[in-house]
């Protein structure tokens, strides 16, 4: 089990965080316990006890878990003992059983994931990795997080590629006609976000990657949105290689991520950057022609050197905690909590503009808008003062606002945004 009792309430420093008593996170953590079984959505006392393992303060509404999860107390727990154990016996490793972990909660092969920092991590290596000469064509999105493009920006300002872009529509076949529209000879890449930052919709990702595949195209999927917010199998959706982070939807450690690169592909997606761990161990200075060796057989010959080792310890506890609610039981919590902020939003009029999709299979847990008339930062800094934390949303030009609820969250909370902007357009 992913919550020890004893452990945690010899942690001084996690308890003192605490404003309630430690039978009631005991029985918040008996309460959660699925065992396999569906929760239902609106089930808000099982969801109250959710909330309870949650350090979150509740001076404020916090509706911004797109930019970053609050992790819960088990994770919190788990970082500081990983610490503890590499101090305690000066040890060494023991990060690199994660990425098994990681991959069967994604749907993918243990060789197939390396362990990162962040998703610019992921995206950097997929980036300066593939095979692309001057001239050869890019397609990415118009709602492009500074992460995604940037990289590819910066390789074409170096290398002379050349970066097509589409705008995302409102549902998933047009959005796959967008992209197929813009093909041609000189393609090479498919490079776009499962879930765009800016309003949260989900891109047809199997679609677009079996086009990918069709045209001999490479499909480079950033995926800061997806684990822990959908079902994930990386296998079935064929893509190339995913990029993401724990630190939003699984609730991880800030400063942890993970790349998964198709088995197959690790013989295209040349590797760069290089240490310990990246080598297959045949490498020898001491002799008159150093010998290199050749690169692991998996893909952590895309990273390399020590790892945090708590922090990791705390991405298995989030996986754990994950698995103990229930993925599926996650998904429709965050999904039904999505469909009521729309609902709300739209409930408003004209004077609301929904920028998210209400296609099914294009929505879930974030939705974008704007409020006409009122000026997007004007509005953020009214919800600061009222103590909710949403985002703005200045990349592209898209000038709008955005919410993000978890599973922390319940439908009192999207109504206090609702009132916010109620007040806001008079």
């Amino acid at each position: 089990m992913f919550f020890n009792r004893r452990n945690f309430l010899r942690s001084a420093s996690v308890l003192a965080t605490l404003s309630f008593t430690e039978m009631e996170v005991i029985a918040a953590m008996k309460q959660i316990q699925s065992g396999g079984k569906s929760v239902n959505d609106t089930d808000e006392k099982y969801w109250n006890n959710v909330r309870q393992l949650f350090p979150l303060t509740h001076d404020f509404t916090y509706l911004n878990n797109g930019t970053m999860g609050p992790s819960p107390y088990p994770v919190i727990e788990a970082v500081k003992n990983g610490m503890m154990d590499g101090d305690h016996h000066g040890s060494y490793g023991g990060w690199e059983h994660t990425a098994k972990k990681l991959a069967a909660f994604v749907g993918a092969n243990e060789d197939e994931i390396a362990l990162t920092h962040n998703v610019t991590d992921g995206i950097n290596i997929t980036c300066w990795g593939v095979p692309l000469r001057r001239g050869d064509e890019v397609i990415l999105t118009t709602h492009e997080h500074v992460g995604n493009a940037f990289p590819w920006l910066n390789r074409r300002k170096l290398h002379g590629i050349v970066i097509k872009t589409f705008t995302p529509a409102s549902t998933a076949d047009e959005t796959l006609n967008r992209i197929a529209a813009l093909i041609t000879k000189r393609t090479r890449v498919i490079a776009v976000p499962h879930i765009p930052c800016t309003q949260g919709q989900i891109l047809p990702a199997k679609e677009i990657c079996k086009l990918a595949r069709e045209k001999g195209i490479y499909s480079i999927i950033d995926g800061a949105h997806g684990p822990g917010m959908l079902m994930l199998d990386l296998h079935d959706m064929g893509c190339d290689t995913y990029a993401t982070c724990s630190h939003k939807w699984m609730l991880g450690p800030k400063g942890t991520g993970f790349l998964y690169v198709r088995k197959d592909f690790q013989q295209t997606l040349q590797t760069y950057f290089v240490g310990g761990g990246s080598d297959n161990g045949k490498w020898n200075m001491a002799l008159d022609t150093p010998k290199m060796g050749k690169y692991a057989d998996n893909a952590h010959r895309y990273y390399g050197g020590t790892q945090a080792l708590g922090l990791y310890k705390g991405v298995d506890a989030a996986i754990d905690f994950i698995e103990t609610i229930g993925m599926q039981n996650i998904h429709n919590r965050i999904k039904s909590l999505g469909a009521y902020t729309q609902q709300q939003l739209l409930s408003l009029g004209d004077r609301v503009e929904l920028i998210t999709p209400t296609e099914e299979r294009s929505r879930c847990a974030v939705n974008g808008f704007r409020i006409k008339g009122v000026e997007y930062t004007k509005f953020y800094d009214q919800c600061s003062t009222n103590k909710i934390r949403i985002r703005t949303v200045a990349e592209n030009g898209l000038n709008s606002l955005r919410v993000s609820t978890h599973i922390y969250n319940n439908r009192a909370e999207v109504d206090l945004l609702i009132e916010q902007i109620k007040k806001a357009i008079g």
